[in-house]
């Protein structure tokens, strides 16, 4: 999994509460055995008419919002059932953040497996984001996980609070499996002690 220090990027915006992950990345798609590709499907009822054309009413395909690494939302994102698949498609879209007030927790838990960064900031702060991002035109913001900061070129800081277990998985790019193999020696050990304890 790839390590997450500082990124800056450009925010786009899903301006609604209770985003379920059937919203993120719809059932019809969940064959894949692949992590990736799911991108191409992320918000898909939304972001698509029933004919597959783009839906120009929605936030995410103004040309503005191309290319965004920044996703911000609102309160109770990723809710509903606990499929992996939401923040595969969020990761494959090339989001690296997403902004909420809230979140559900097996998302926000996944997130992490997957090298994504919820950040969690408060209804008012992130008003002050969606408002940003609507007054300037390609607005992006700088996350730096090292200090737990958010910033802009307009003189923005909001500072954040992370779990140091999960600010390290990702400041070292670590899954539980990468976490594990950090003590593959200790644990070797441990077993060759074990098993000669078992047959002395």
């Amino acid at each position: 999994m790839e390590a997450f220090k500082k990124l800056t990027g450009i925010v786009a915006p899903v301006d609604r509460v209770n985003v379920d992950t059937d919203a993120i990345i719809p059932k019809q798609f969940l064959k894949r055995i692949e992590r990736t590709g799911f991108g191409q499907f992320l918000f898909y009822e939304w972001r698509f008419d029933e004919a597959g054309n783009d839906n120009a009413a929605f936030e995410m395909n103004k040309p503005r919002y191309q290319g965004a690494s920044v996703l911000i939302s609102r309160a109770n994102f990723g809710c509903g059932s606990s499929r992996e698949h939401a923040p595969w498609a969020i990761m494959d879209y090339g989001f690296r953040v997403v902004i909420a007030p809230s979140y559900a927790d097996i998302f926000y838990n996944n997130c992490f497996k997957n090298g994504i960064l919820p950040i969690k900031l408060s209804e008012s702060q992130v008003d002050e984001l969606f408002n940003r991002t609507a007054e300037h035109e390609g607005y992006s913001l700088t996350v730096d996980l090292e200090n737990n900061k958010l910033s802009d070129e307009y003189g923005l800081t909001i500072s954040f609070e992370l779990d140091e277990h999960r600010r390290q998985f990702l400041l070292q790019g670590l899954d539980d499996i990468g976490l594990t193999l950090k003590h593959a020696d200790e644990i070797a050990a441990y077993e060759e002690r074990h098993a000669a304890k078992l047959f002395s």
